[in-house]
């Protein structure tokens, strides 16, 4: 099983992020199968790759205690996929996944650890 993590400290609400990651989610091509408001549930869409290579990210929102400007995002990507190779698909779609919260314009990056290549 491939699993890759990543947390993320962005300056903005944690009310706003619903629909920045709705619109994040649809240019890797998942879409959201789960939501409870500070912890969602997305998956690629079938037929682009075979079901072991199919990505389930889960996010999860915690406001950070001493404000309502900054919001911890903290993702767990995986899929069932072993991850025999450093280039695989979970890890491409992870790629892609947090190059978009890097550079998306509607928050202001604080912080972010990113732990490549780990699996079970």
């Amino acid at each position: 099983m491939a699993r890759y993590t990543g947390i993320f400290t962005v300056a903005v609400k944690i009310e706003n992020l619903q629909p920045i990651f709705t619109e994040i989610f649809s240019y890797c091509g998942c879409e959201i199968i789960y939501n409870r408001g500070d912890y969602l549930i997305a998956r690629e869409f079938p037929g682009q790759v075979s079901f072991s290579k199919l990505v389930t990210i889960d996010i999860t929102f915690d406001r950070l205690t001493n404000t309502t400007e900054k919001t911890r995002i903290n993702i767990v990507i995986r899929n069932e996929e072993l991850a025999l190779k450093l280039d695989n698909h979970c890890r491409q779609v992870f790629d892609l996944l947090t190059k978009l919260i890097v550079e998306n314009s509607n928050w202001e990056l604080l912080e972010s650890i990113i732990e490549y290549n780990s699996s079970i």
